[in-house]
């Protein structure tokens, strides 16, 4: 049975909807009123507040931790300064992604990551050479993503950190209420927005809602569930384990498989330097070019809404992002699959994610679309673009 977060006390009483999802053991807000439309606006227009406790943590220390680490990532992170965090995956020998996240640095010999997935078999697996502890805190902290446009002026009001000087990616400690408690704050997100990451003590967590909601009231905060954040997510061009891509230990069969430049991962490799799991099948594969490449589209509005109208029926598209599959298509052939996708109310586009065959990834190459309109297989024109799709200037500032 899944389990109640350490905010689970403050969202089920917010959740009107009574719209749930099972999300790594917990109890998932999917959208608190009866579409995600607001809280999708509070992301990119004030600010949005979500449980991401559900994430896996591993703390990785020792004197070992780096070249560890070094060994098991597909980028080396032992130069990593203090206070910093980098985006990170790890492949399996054959150079398949197994899970991506984000590695922080916090001390000489102390790192943390985060994954999507149960990762702890894999690190444990490959520590026993090394100088090395892996501990799963994955419990041990609560966490909040608090995103959005006035996200930075919120924790400015609510703790002690001076957070004009918390760069992009940037790791800090911080105390809230006046004190009562300490909290790490990360620049990170999974909105491709201004936004932060609380990492809090479970015994602190219904306390640091209270005063975030409390805080925020003031900079048009809202709660927000995993509906609104999936269509930030697609504008921003972010990957998901298990809908855009297979984790290479859930893969049944070849074509589940995908490598890090299939993924537009390959910025998270660093081939040429001391060897790590994967390197040298990751080498080849860069040598000759990768097969796939994970490209955005921009789905033709008008002729989909022509074959609406063939119907006398209006257009429909989901309140939500869709994660169903999709065949994309060049000709009579089928060359990829849209993965998952959004109408962007921002942008005012039809968006998706999509694996192509490499010789159809160029941006403004025109491939066709699936769509389905009364039980009808058709097609609609889309555009490869490049990614992100939304990309504001905050969320570096």
């Amino acid at each position: 049975m899944p389990q109640p977060t350490p905010f689970h006390e403050r969202t089920a009483a917010l959740c009107t909807s009574y719209a749930w999802k099972h999300w790594g053991g917990y109890y998932a807000v999917c959208h608190y009123d009866e579409s995600p439309e607001r809280e999708y606006n509070a992301i990119r227009h004030a600010a949005g507040l979500l449980d991401v406790s559900p994430l896996y943590k591993y703390d990785v220390s020792g004197p070992g931790a780096g070249a560890f680490l070094d060994w098991v990532l597909a980028k080396p992170v032992s130069a990593l300064k203090r206070g910093r965090v980098t985006y990170v995956c790890w492949c399996d020998d054959d150079g398949k992604v197994l899970d991506d996240g984000t590695c922080w640095r916090l001390d000489k010999q102390r790192f943390r990551l985060t994954a999507a997935s149960p990762a702890l078999w894999w690190f444990l697996r490959h520590a026993d050479r090394f100088d090395v502890t892996v501990a799963d805190v994955s419990a041990d902290l609560a966490a909040l993503a608090l995103q959005g446009p006035t996200s930075k002026a919120i924790l400015a009001d609510a703790c002690d950190a001076d957070m004009g000087a918390l760069g992009f990616f940037g790791l800090t400690e911080a105390r809230f209420d006046g004190g009562a408690f300490t909290a790490l704050i990360t620049r990170t997100g999974y909105t491709g927005d201004l936004g932060y990451e609380i990492w809090v003590e479970p015994v602190h967590a219904l306390r640091l809602w209270d005063l975030l909601m409390h805080v925020g009231a003031a900079h048009g905060i809202h709660p927000i569930g995993l509906d609104a954040l999936d269509i930030s997510r697609v504008e921003a061009g972010f990957i998901l384990q298990g809908c855009d891509y297979t984790a290479a230990s859930d893969a049944l069969i070849p074509s589940h498989l995908s490598s890090p430049y299939e993924l537009n991962l390959g910025w998270t490799v660093k081939l040429d330097r001391a060897p790590f799991i994967g390197q040298r099948a990751l080498r080849a594969e860069k040598a000759r070019g990768p097969a796939w490449a994970f490209v955005g589209l921009d789905i033709a509005w008008e002729p989909l809404e022509r074959l609406y109208a063939a119907h006398d029926l209006p257009p429909h598209l989901p309140l939500a992002a869709w994660r169903t599959p999709v065949p994309i298509y060049r000709g009579m052939r089928q060359i990829g699959r849209a993965t998952s996708g959004a109408w962007s109310p921002t942008l005012k586009r039809n968006l998706a994610l999509a694996s192509v065959e490499a010789e159809f990834a160029a941006v403004g190459t025109v491939v066709d679309f699936e769509v389905t309109v009364e039980w009808e297989r058709c097609r609609v024109p889309a555009t490869v673009s490049a990614l992100p799709f939304f990309d504001p200037p905050r969320k570096r500032a």
